[in-house]
């Protein structure tokens, strides 16, 4: 089942989101451009309008031809470029390239913007109730929003065998209940077990048989606990499960929804 989203932003502020994004995080980036505070006298008034479509500000940067770039999030979450004409009348949001094809915002944006919120989206994930799959030592860690019910998930478990069995990625599960009527009293039976992992395990083992039974009930906690994975599942930009979240060479987050298909099952999980 998948939940509702949050408000679309503009047409317009949409594409070019999705262009700056496909930039950040592909294009080969020159050495980061100075930073100065977003907040300063002379901050240009055209701002205000990308504003009140979900761009938040968050520093500026020095961009060539006599624009001014400013590195932001749009939505809250994903790291976005803005750059405002000499006259400061215009602003465009999404990519800007050099004359060698390379995107100019991508480091600055890489500096003020993807890192530092990489690092809060990881710790919000870490502080979130899951259930460890894997060696507790293993070199990296993936991240999914699983439903006991869904059955992409456990596509996604059964791919993921060769690395975690092989003790190279824990998966950690951000357990939900959105899929089916009893799929929360499902996560509630796996969360508040002695061994949460091992009750995991048997679930998925015995998906094809309908999986464990669900709890008789859900204490208060344990409900606070759902609530809280679900709600931070929609806030991180995903409508369903699986969602999935690693960090790259870099260390900045990625995100895949569904079952990653293809080369995207590398990335995720890195090598075998």
């Amino acid at each position: 089942m998948l939940l509702k989203s949050s408000p679309a932003l503009g047409s317009v502020l949409a594409v070019s989101l999705l262009m700056a994004v496909a930039g950040c995080g592909q294009a080969q980036t020159p050495a980061a451009p100075k930073a100065s505070a977003a907040g300063s006298a002379n901050r240009p008034a055209v701002l205000q309008g990308i504003e009140k479509q979900g761009f938040e500000v968050i520093g500026e940067f020095d961009a060539p031809g006599g624009l001014r770039g400013f590195a932001g999030v749009v939505g809250g979450q994903q790291p976005a470029a803005a750059y405002v004409t000499a006259d400061g009348k215009n602003v465009m949001v999404g990519t800007l390239f050099n004359e060698k094809g390379e995107d100019v915002g991508a480091a600055p944006l890489d500096k003020l913007v993807a890192k530092p919120m990489s690092d809060r989206i990881w710790s919000r994930l870490d502080g979130s109730a899951w259930v460890r799959d894997g060696r507790s030592d293993a070199p990296r860690v993936v991240y999914t929003f699983s439903d006991a019910n869904c059955p992409y998930c456990h596509r996604f478990w059964e791919a993921a065998r060769p690395w975690v069995d092989s003790g190279k990625v824990q998966l950690r599960h951000v357990m939900v209940g959105v899929i089916r009527e009893d799929s929360p009293a499902k996560a509630a039976a796996i969360l508040g077990a002695p061994n949460p992992s091992a009750v995991f395990l048997q679930n998925e083992h015995d998906f094809s048989k309908g999986g464990i039974k669900p709890a008789a009930t859900i204490t208060p906690a344990l409900a606070n606990k759902l609530d809280a994975n679900q709600v931070l599942m929609v806030e991180l930009g995903f409508q369903g499960t699986p969602g999935i979240l690693f960090r790259d060479a870099q260390g900045v987050v990625q995100r895949v929804s569904g079952m990653p298909q293809g080369e995207d099952m590398d990335k995720v999980m890195g090598p075998r």
